[in-house]
């Protein structure tokens, strides 16, 4: 019981923190219209708008839709994380249950006896 409320909260932390570094990466490129995600890219035929961007020969990769990809990508990822949290959280109570901490430990206790 120990090891599943040590894994659980340890997974529930973590899908927590990318959860919000996932919120926080679509915030910025929503908010900054894609700018940063063309950053690594120093060309002046680059637009400010990543969405406008075009493919160039100075840029490691292909401008042309990075900014529809990427957020197509986070928010499935970011719908994902937050499950993972809410579960993972989940099966922490549930940890806790079984070793006869918590609000529902002594009903669930009664009801085993």
């Amino acid at each position: 019981h120990w090891t599943l409320l040590g894994v659980s909260l340890l997974n529930c932390l973590l899908s927590t923190a990318c959860s919000v570094g996932l919120a926080l990466a679509i915030a910025l490129t929503v908010h900054g219209r894609g700018t940063h995600l063309v950053r690594g890219c120093n060309s002046s035929a680059l637009p400010v708008d990543a969405r406008a961007a075009i493919a160039t020969n100075d840029c490691p990769f292909n401008t042309t839709r990075i900014y529809d990809t990427a957020l197509a990508l986070w928010f499935p990822s970011l719908l994902l994380a937050v499950t993972e949290a809410v579960l993972s959280g989940r099966c922490c109570l549930v940890a806790l249950v079984f070793r006869g901490i918590g609000p529902c430990a002594r009903s669930y206790g009664k009801e085993q006896v």
